[in-house]
């Protein structure tokens, strides 16, 4: 990789996120303008301090203009930017390094999303192909490969390996109902998830993450202004993403088990933040949960469990709220929602309130001394995805 890094050199001082769930009552300009606003109140500053927003969005917007009409904006650049489901981290690397580049002092990332009332089912990329060459494979379906895949090469038995998945999906679920932002609030045990009908493979409705309206926002400054807005800011150690050829999805070799693009970008984001051993020095992961499946491999592919060893580490409770290292304490996409290009930014918000000490007590990890967090988001299907990893602190060094 040839990043070289901003290590400690920009620093989060606010920050703010909207429910995520089926917003009937709320407009795409309503969620920007609630993110947004509880992101000024956080620094301390209002829209006029900040020099620059990067806008994240698939099909709520097509151009900076709607964030600026939302906010009432006068002459700010504002960029609006589009990268799979990892779009909202995309807006963050994009914002940080401006602000490292010396061209401005405090910017905004911020994504939003606001398909429930669309007339779609979900969402859609565009153009929309009509030629007879659109996927006819759902995105479902191309996660579910991953559990036959992996069962067969380490010799896991497929029905306990359903369960551990299932038991991954209970953990978020359990995380997400002590959360009052999140779309799904129930419990459910693993005996309820793996007796739901199957949609894709083994995999049932509660094995998928839902699709919500939402938004979510930060606000960056050089790290050495820092404390001009917050007593408590978070500073960014690592900004690493990987842009994969799509080559997995025509290579023989490729078995299914690992997401090559994951792990590179893992490895990058490592060397950036000088982390050897992350499993130890971490003090809690967001990961792109969108099935669970995904959330098995991803314990490998970041380097928190050997290959073929995970699925021994989620049934052992290693990445369970009270564990070793804490993996989506706020629910993660499955239970706390998928408004696709807010994401990634919902994703660091719960590392803002857990390494500031202001989760709240019933999900808050007891690991937060570490004083790292890593934030992983992913868009596209096996074989054929973006990845981003992104590593905070709450100290410099």
């Amino acid at each position: 990789m040839g990043s070289h890094g901003i290590r400690d050199r920009v620093a989060i001082i606010g920050m703010g996120c909207t429910p995520f769930k089926e917003h009937w009552d709320r407009g795409t300009d309503d969620l920007l303008v609630d993110a947004a606003g509880d992101t000024f109140a956080s620094a301390g500053v209002s829209k006029g301090d900040i020099d620059a927003y990067w806008f994240g969005t698939a099909q709520s917007a097509m151009s900076g203009v709607p964030l600026a009409a939302a906010l009432k904006l006068e002459n700010k650049p504002v960029s609006r930017v589009e990268n799979f489901c990892a779009t909202g981290s995309e807006a963050l690397r994009q914002a940080c390094y401006a602000v490292a580049s010396g061209a401005y002092d405090t910017a905004m990332a911020i994504g939003v999303e606001k398909v429930k009332d669309s007339g779609f089912q979900g969402l859609n990329a565009f153009p929309i192909p009509n030629d007879g060459t659109n996927r006819t494979l759902t995105a479902a379906a191309m996660f579910s490969l991953v559990l036959p895949a992996y069962a067969e090469k380490y010799g896991v038995d497929p029905d306990a390996l359903r369960r551990t998945v299932a038991r991954i999906a209970s953990k978020n679920h359990a995380n997400g109902a002590h959360n009052p932002r999140a779309q799904f609030r129930r419990e459910m045990d693993v005996d309820a998830i793996c007796a739901m009908p199957s949609v894709a493979g083994r995999l049932s409705v509660m094995d998928c993450a839902g699709v919500a309206d939402g938004s979510a926002a930060a606000i960056v400054c050089r790290a050495e202004d820092s404390h001009r807005y917050t007593d408590k800011p978070l500073y960014v150690k690592a900004l690493s993403f990987v842009a994969g050829n799509g080559s997995g999805v025509l290579d023989p070799s490729y078995d299914y088990t690992t997401f090559r693009e994951c792990e590179a970008a893992a490895r990058d984001a490592y060397a950036q933040a000088g982390i050897t051993d992350p499993r130890r020095e971490l003090a809690m992961a967001e990961v792109h949960d969108c099935f669970t499946p995904t959330e098995l491999v991803l314990m490998e592919d970041l380097g928190f469990s050997a290959r073929g060893e995970g699925w021994r580490d989620v049934e052992a409770g290693v990445f369970d709220l009270a564990g070793d290292l804490p993996v989506n304490p706020d629910g993660g996409l499955k239970s706390f929602g998928h408004p696709v290009r807010a994401s990634g930014l919902r994703m660091l918000f719960e590392a803002w309130l857990q390494l500031r000490g202001e989760a709240p007590e019933d999900r808050r990890i007891t690991t937060a001394d570490r004083g790292l967090a890593l934030t992983h988001n992913l868009g596209g299907y096996p074989g054929e995805m973006v990845s981003f990893v992104g590593i905070f602190g709450n100290a410099l060094g």
